[in-house]
């Protein structure tokens, strides 16, 4: 028996309940305690039925995924895994009733399958996730599911692994009833019901080619390059075809294939890294945090509309303030406009709407601002405009009041210099479309206090988003590295290839648009403010991008303008421009480029290898805490895949020193930009990676 799971019996029902907080994970000892306590249940004469049940807030939200790491690094060997629990349960001459509240996730969900039947409350949800992770279900699940719902309904679980509601599981045939009320007390009653009574196995699937061609299409559109998804289809089309214990052996090869795949691999380090990016070492958990109760932002335009229907979608009452009556009514429109997009998808009722709409009050006055427990400046990327501003922040806002700034390369040091209350400024580097993407850069000033840095963080997670702590300098963490991305992507032009071949490469690297694409849509005359604003840093003699700086120069601006880099229809489609073609020309013609071929190759090479010189740059300096912030910031906010990990996972999985010597190489072409990052270089002549590395530890060991 195990300390993880009790066991209690009474009339004739016995009660299994795991403890194994905070989700009752399948950790070693839970599965052994279950199968212990059934034992003991299946030799009590008196014992006619069993409830399984969780404590706490959940029944069982899966398997324990460090236990798939240390299986990958051969710290552990496979076994046979949940199969001995799941037979015994199938098997069990005492019907078990699996109680299921919170989540049955996962390897959750395959116990509840085992068992001969399945309640739940209303608010419970049970699913597939797997493929989050870059596996499939690995104890029979794509062999059960297909049994119970259907082979289309499985290979959809399976292969998206998104949570189904109860009363949706109930219709499709995987929960056997709802429970309304305390439901160890309903449970209990439902097996009193069933006791002594045998149930059937269901029986295999009908096969249905059709459902299987559709989901392999649109794992192409919708899951494109994860190779989790078709082993998934494949692993429920087996049930169609094979009994269940053949079908059981191919899941078992599937999911191994997938267990040891560096994207699995990639998927895992991903999801322990948003938890690791909460933990700050010199902000310590218990820091004491300002309250989030009102809001105010400042800009109606693209980023603050978008950031103050964060405040609203999380119950926060929120001024959004313009300075002229059209720029306000045009950000307010294009609010309600979205938000009347999600109820047409479905996303949420009209009333969800109108009540999200009415937490945000437009203004063309700095009124209700001394009320606000944080102010976020959402204005163009302006030292001046933004100094301006602030100074007047100071003057209007309480003391405890969070003073934010959304620029994405100001220093937030200089913005700070203008108030009397720099601990109180911090910038919250918010993404575009704001009210979507999952990132917020999160950048701490010299003097901003850890009370404020820890609010941040707090409110992130209320915001729905993955909160990066990042330092202070030109383009923080995601900007900076995405600027030598980008100017590669240019110099890949003037050098002979084709913006579209440049756009493809990365795009069927995986990456969710190509570099030049980017641009067009964010607008390429941001970039082109910003280099004004940053001139004078500029080194003479070092060469520079020059085709955005040409394309606005003719009004090209992207999407906004119908043309940048490509031309727009009124959807928003891109077509080759003549124009373009004639630029390139030009440009290449000014600056003596004799224009060659470039393969894919290349240009995958130069743009990522690109980011990860800058990453390491950054690492070293501290502006990033960890490896893992760079590539959490570059999965969330700029559509590198998940499953390679992010970019400095990715040059770990190709090797340090195979890195560095491709830039090198690229450093005796195309001269000082080049230049590998000392940190590179260190780590590659030690067999490091950028995993292992730790600022301020002797890095040697």
């Amino acid at each position: 028996m195990s300390d993880l799971v009790s066991y209690s019996a009474a009339d004739g029902v016995a009660v299994i309940t795991i403890h194994n907080p905070p989700v009752n994970a399948l950790s070693p000892g839970v599965p052994e305690g279950i199968a212990a306590s059934l034992a003991k249940a299946e030799a009590d004469d008196a014992v006619k039925a069993v409830v399984l049940i969780g404590g706490g807030r959940s029944f069982i939200a899966g398997a324990d995924i460090k236990e798939f790491a240390k299986i990958t690094s051969g710290e552990k060997k496979r076994g046979q895994g949940l199969h001995p629990l799941l037979y015994q349960l199938e098997e069990s001459n005492k019907p078990v009733v699996a109680s299921i509240h919170g989540q049955a996730f996962g390897g959750g969900l395959e116990v509840a399958m085992a068992c001969a039947y399945r309640l739940a409350l209303a608010s419970a949800q049970v699913g597939q996730p797997e493929v989050k992770l870059g596996l499939i279900p690995g104890a029979g699940g794509t062999q059960r599911l297909p049994r119970l719902v259907g082979a289309a309904r499985a290979v959809e679980m399976c292969q998206f692994g998104e949570p189904v509601k109860a009363a949706d599981a109930a219709q499709w045939g995987l929960i056997d009833q709802v429970i309304e009320g305390d439901l160890l007390q309903g449970a209990i009653r439902f097996a009193r019901e069933i006791a002594g009574k045998r149930r059937e196995k269901p029986r295999a699937p009908e096969a249905d080619p059709a459902a299987f061609a559709a989901a392999r299409e649109a794992a192409k559109k919708r899951q494109r390059g994860l190779s989790a998804a078709l082993a998934a289809i494949d692993a429920v089309e087996a049930s169609t075809k094979l009994s269940f214990e053949e079908g059981v052996k191919e899941e078992a090869r599937l999911f191994e294939q997938c267990l040891h795949s560096i994207q699995s691999k990639a998927l895992i380090h991903v999801f322990f890294g948003e938890r690791a990016v909460t933990r700050i070492p010199d902000v310590p958990k218990e820091t004491a945090t300002y309250p989030i109760r009102r809001a105010a932002v400042i800009g109606a335009g693209t980023m603050g509309g978008g950031i103050a229907m964060n405040f609203a979608n999380a119950g926060i009452p929120v001024v959004l303030k313009e300075t002229t009556q059209e720029a306000l009514d045009h950000g307010v429109g294009a609010i309600r406009k979205n938000y009347a997009n999600s109820v047409a998808k479905g996303r949420f009722s009209q009333a969800a709407m109108d009540k999200r709409l009415a937490l945000i009050t437009p203004t063309l006055s700095y009124e209700g601002f001394d009320q606000a427990d944080i102010i976020v400046e959402a204005v163009f990327e302006s030292m001046a405009l933004k100094k301006e501003i602030f100074a007047e922040l100071d003057r209007i806002a309480k003391p405890e009041c969070l003073l934010a700034t959304n620029t994405s390369t100001l220093s937030i040091d200089e913005i700070a210099s203008v108030t009397t209350r720099p601990r109180m400024v911090i910038g919250h580097h918010f993404f575009s479309p704001a009210n979507i993407m999952r990132l917020l850069e999160i950048v701490r000033g010299k003097a901003t206090a850890k009370e404020v840095i820890a609010t941040s963080m707090s409110l992130a997670k209320t915001l729905g988003k993955v909160g990066v702590l990042v330092g202070n300098c030109r383009g923080f963490v995601g900007n900076r590295m995405f600027g030598s991305y980008r100017r590669e992507a240019q110099f890949l032009v003037e050098e002979g290839a084709d913006p579209e071949a440049v756009d493809r490469a990365m795009f069927d690297f995986g990456m969710a648009m190509g570099p030049l694409q980017v641009g067009d849509l964010a607008g390429l005359d941001v970039g082109w403010r910003i280099r004004k604003e940053f001139q004078h840093l500029e080194v003479p003699g070092v060469r520079k991008p020059r085709m955005e700086d040409r394309l606005c120069e003719l009004g090209r601006y992207g999407q906004k303008t119908g043309a940048g880099w490509y031309r727009y229809d009124e959807n928003r489609r891109p077509w080759r421009d003549a124009a373009v073609n004639d630029l390139i020309a030009t440009v290449r013609a000014e600056s003596a480029i004799s224009p060659r071929a470039i393969s894919a190759a290349e240009i995958t090479g130069r743009l990522l290898y690109a980011l990860v010189n800058e990453g390491a740059r950054i690492l070293e300096e501290g502006m990033a805490l960890r490896a893992v912030d760079i590539d959490i910031i570059y999965v969330n906010g700029y559509g590198f895949p998940a499953y390679r990990g992010g970019p400095m996972f990715y040059a770990d999985t190709v090797g340090l020193p195979k890195v560095l010597e491709k830039i090198r190489e690229f450093n005796r072409q195309h001269g000082v930009l080049w230049a590998p990052a000392p940190l590179l270089e260190r780590l590659a002549e030690e067999g490091k990676s950028f995993g292992q590395y730790v600022k301020g530890e002797n890095n040697n060991a």
